[in-house]
């Protein structure tokens, strides 16, 4: 027996699995298959593209499509699969048992401000099996099992148990060995109160439950032999929250330690994403405590993603979100106060990052004008957010936020999206002074003469350079400009004789004038004394880091 599975990708507040990133479901999914003796092929969708592989699987026994965006994004490395791929590969490869999982069963769309369509009434007639709940779960069952339950939820003993076999499918990733392993901490969300209007959490993942330390170390331990060096704790919609089930419902610093020390251990880069500042505020003291954990044993540049989501109380009323604007600005506040500290190359330890919604029950416009205001009291306060991110909801069937069917006033959204151009330019230059190290860049673009190279990274920075390079090739970068959301950065073996004149114009000060002076007579002599403090700034800074 043989099963391919096609990574349609999957992005929710919860998880990400857009390529380089490998999520659960992908290596869930193979385990289970491979518990049960079925070989396993694995492609992302970008792969099948690039190869043009649309009817190349009828002679497996099992087509395994793993899908869904809830939440909008915009990606550089790959771009999620759509319906019209879908019903593609489903159609054209009729022989294998076709099924589809993850949380496209949950409704699709592809964009922030529409809701969601049901997959049943889309791609109902080329499946063979629509998985809402855990697709594992059924990969495990269906290969000896007559009953099926397409809505069951995984447990824990499960995925503790198949986990190990699907570690190796990571090496059939095409960007292997570069790769972030998206680990799984909890399912489910962990207030106890009821859930945000659009929350999508409780309807793809159940009620909260965690996963235990041992579960997770013994997985990535098994990862880490095949390769993997980069984790993490993504999946999770509270990373602060975990070890609460074992410790009569309070915080629980030691096992969040326990785990940190030992994952640290086997990881190259080890970072987090999901954290809710209203915790932080009922759990000050225990939080502190936990945040000092994690930026004494994660990788620089890390991120806390807060989801605030609006800092209208009104609308945060309205849409059951329970955290109030103060608060947020005061959990911003702490996670500066305790995990801003920077590293040897300038990068600083563990920041927040911030979610903003728009389409939300009750916004008015208002609403614009009060987010604005603690944006830039907290730009005020000298403190620094990672990245912003804004973003018109998606409302999907069983959600409060689908049945209130609200607009979103777009020409408010768009004059919001030009302040935040502003901001965020103003705030990344906060994050990532002049002459910060940037290692380990991957190139993932050119065009023309600039190439465009992240890090391995949770929400990694883009950086431009004014040189050609190849696809994927390696290089470490020195921060010398910025945009809004991005950083130029000249190569770390920078001098005045290797310059182009690509990189001298991406310079902070540096006008296209001066760049054709200094490129000419690889010289900073006759150039203004204001530029030539910068120039020298820039070759002291490459200097340092050979």
């Amino acid at each position: 027996m043989k099963a391919v599975i096609i990574d349609g990708y999957v992005d929710e507040p919860a998880v990400l699995g857009v390529t380089p990133y490998i999520s659960p479901y992908i290596r869930y999914s193979a385990g289970a298959l491979m518990y049960r003796g079925i070989e396993v092929d694995y492609y992302t969708i970008d792969y099948v593209r690039e190869k043009f592989l649309w009817q190349s699987f009828n002679s497996y026994d099992y087509l395994i499509i793993i899908a869904g965006t809830t939440v909008p994004g915009h990606y550089l490395s790959g771009t999620p699969i759509n319906v019209k791929e879908i019903r593609e590969l489903f159609y054209l490869n009729k022989n294998p048992l076709r099924v589809i999982g993850g949380p496209i069963t949950k409704g699709y769309t592809i964009t922030g401000g529409r809701s969601a369509e049901e997959l049943e009434k889309i791609i109902g007639d080329v499946s063979d099996y629509i998985v809402e709940g855990s697709i594992e779960k059924f990969l495990f069952d269906y290969p000896v099992s007559d009953e099926i339950d397409l809505k069951a939820f995984s447990d824990y003993s499960l995925i503790d148990l198949i986990s190990p076999y699907g570690s190796e499918i990571i090496k059939k990733h095409d960007r292997y060995p570069d790769v972030m392993i998206e680990m799984e901490i909890s399912r489910g969300c962990d207030r106890k109160e009821g859930f945000c209007s659009f929350c999508t959490e409780p309807l793809i993942n159940g009620a909260y439950r965690e996963r235990t330390a041992e579960g997770i170390i013994s997985e990535m331990k098994s990862l880490n032999k095949q390769g993997a060096a980069n984790f993490r704790f993504g999946r999770s919609a509270n990373i602060l929250a975990y070890g609460m089930t074992f410790n009569k419902g309070n915080p629980n610093p030691e096992l969040i330690e326990e785990l940190y020390s030992e994952a640290s251990e086997i990881s190259d880069i080890l970072h987090t994403d999901n954290a809710n500042p209203e915790f932080i505020i009922k759990n000050e003291s225990a939080s502190k405590k936990i945040l000092e954990i994690i930026s004494k044993y994660n990788t620089s540049g890390d991120i806390l993603s807060f989801g605030l989501e609006t800092f209208d109380d009104s609308v945060s009323e309205k849409n059951r979100i329970s955290l109030r604007a103060e608060d947020s600005v005061k959990a911003i506040r702490i996670v500066n106060e305790i995990c801003s500290k920077r590293d040897e190359n300038g990068i600083p330890k563990l920041l927040p990052g911030i979610n903003i919604l728009y389409g939300l029950i009750g916004e008015t416009k208002n609403t614009y004008e009060i987010n604005k205001k603690y944006l830039n009291l907290i730009l005020k306060e000298n403190l620094m957010v990672r990245r912003i991110n804004v973003r018109q909801v998606m409302a999907f069937p069983g959600t409060k936020l689908y049945l209130a069917k609200e607009k979103i006033n777009k020409k408010d959204f768009i004059k919001f999206k030009e302040f935040m151009e502003d901001y965020n330019h103003e705030m990344i230059r906060k994050v990532f002074p002049l002459g910060t190290f940037i290692p380990n860049l991957i190139t993932e673009e050119t065009k023309g003469n600039i190439s465009f190279a992240r890090q391995i990274a949770t929400y990694p920075v883009l950086c431009g350079i004014g040189r050609k390079f190849e696809k994927r090739e390696k290089f470490n970068g020195i921060v010398v400009g910025h945009g809004s959301r991005s950083l130029s950065v000249v190569k770390d073996d920078f001098s005045l004789e290797n310059a182009n004149y690509e990189e001298l114009i991406t310079i902070n000060g540096i006008g296209k004038k001066t760049a054709s002076k200094i490129f000419e007579t690889k010289s900073t002599e006759n150039i203004e004394p204001e530029q030539k403090i910068i120039m020298e700034k820039i070759i002291n800074f490459t200097k340092n880091n050979k």
